[in-house]
């Protein structure tokens, strides 16, 4: 079955429609991070008014509370949650990196303990399908590990060898419903590894591939280098997700390799902590030269929070800790986002893409940016 239709190409980015039981998805998109089935400090309505069509929920984290039993009992996700789009989940391999002293990788799976009660639990690729069915995902990801920077050839290799057979073990554990299943290329940080990993995952009859592993401490250049390692090699036919990836210049840089999808939780992370995306760079609200600043977060924005309030009071609702201030900084810069990508979209659409890629570079780079805020993977 179909995952995706491509509809124009400028070079090697392109643009096209994911297809899923709760909607076509224009791509490239960006999907909101919604950890426990909720994008943190909004509610569905207002991101269906901010155009997102799709988010991404954990299903590590929804096994554990409130137990995907009870949302298969309730609905599925999308009934529990009341969310009428699409839905991907990641299926706990991150998890398997960012809580390594909580758990131990084993042929069979991975025994968890618990970072909310201490319990112990172990996971296998044929549980986590399993738990990814009963939540209900339209798009669910195989079981991976994704290991650490630096870590050694040796073990790389080991993990590659058993992502790859881990993912074998996904596709023969699927029910046979209209869930679709994304494998995952590993292989760290050798470029044999990558191109070896890619090999294998790419003969599997999955619905479409991911680029797993990257943005874990590396650096930005080499992360780029395994990305063109493998790039060339996905088929154009199915989508290509590149895993955890979200500052803009970084979307940009992966539409302009070819990818289709991509998730993080820079953009509702960094609002909670004032950080606000702007064409002109991103700043931080938190700064005393905005305590008097009576314009909007940005010129010309039509979101509700530009449309309303002033640099001065989002400032002070942060300093201040006032939970609005969560809301109305997530709205901009969820915004921003999903402007972001129709304006990249728009310009694969009429040839244009190189032209904006150079002209947003020269504008945002030249703005204000505060490197406190680092990549993080989602």
């Amino acid at each position: 079955m179909k995952t995706i239709e491509i509809q124009c190409k400028d070079g090697a980015a392109r643009t096209g429609r994911l297809l899923t039981d709760h909607g076509n998805i224009e791509t490239p998109v960006f999907m909101p991070v919604g950890t426990q089935g909720t994008v943190k400090a909004m509610t569905h309505r207002q991101l269906e008014e901010l155009g997102v069509g799709m988010i991404l929920s954990n299903a590590y984290h929804l096994y554990l509370r409130p137990g995907d039993e009870l949302i298969r009992k309730l609905g599925g996700l999308h009934k529990f949650s009341g969310w009428d789009g699409a839905i991907l989940t990641d299926s706990g391999g991150y998890q398997i990196f960012s809580l390594g002293v909580l758990r131990e990788i084993k042929e069979d799976g991975v025994l968890f303990q618990s970072h909310i009660d201490g319990s112990r639990h172990f996971l296998t690729p044929e549980k986590m399908v399993r738990v990814q069915e009963n939540i209900g995902a339209d798009i669910a990801m195989c079981l991976d590990e994704c290991v650490s920077y630096p870590s050694t050839f040796e073990y790389t290799s080991d993990s590659v060898e058993l992502t790859t057979r881990w993912a074998r073990r996904c596709l023969n554990a699927r029910s046979g419903g209209p869930q679709k299943l994304f494998g995952i290329i590993q292989g760290g940080f050798y470029p044999d590894l990558r191109l070896r990993s890619a090999e294998d995952i790419l003969a599997l009859d999955f619905d479409g591939f991911a680029i797993g592993g990257l943005s874990v401490g590396e650096p930005k250049s080499l992360m780029w280098d395994m990305v063109d390692t493998v790039i060339g090699l996905m088929p154009a036919d199915k989508p290509r997700y590149m895993m955890g990836i979200g500052l803009p210049e970084d979307l940009l840089e992966g539409v302009k390799r070819g990818v289709d999808m991509f998730d993080c939780i820079i953009p509702t992370r960094f609002a909670r902590n004032g950080g606000l995306f702007t064409w002109d760079g991103r700043i931080n609200i938190k700064n005393a030269r905005f305590t008097d600043d009576e314009g909007p977060i940005e010129d010309g924005c039509p979101c509700y929070t530009c449309r309303t309030f002033s640099r001065a009071y989002l400032r002070h609702l942060v300093v201040s800790h006032e939970l609005t201030s969560f809301y109305l900084n997530t709205i901009h810069n969820v915004y921003f986002y999903m402007e972001f990508m129709r304006k990249i979209r728009h310009a694969v659409s009429t040839g244009t893409f190189g032209r904006f890629y150079h002209d947003f570079k020269k504008r945002y780079e030249g703005g204000e940016s505060d490197d406190r805020y680092s990549v993080c993977n989602g």
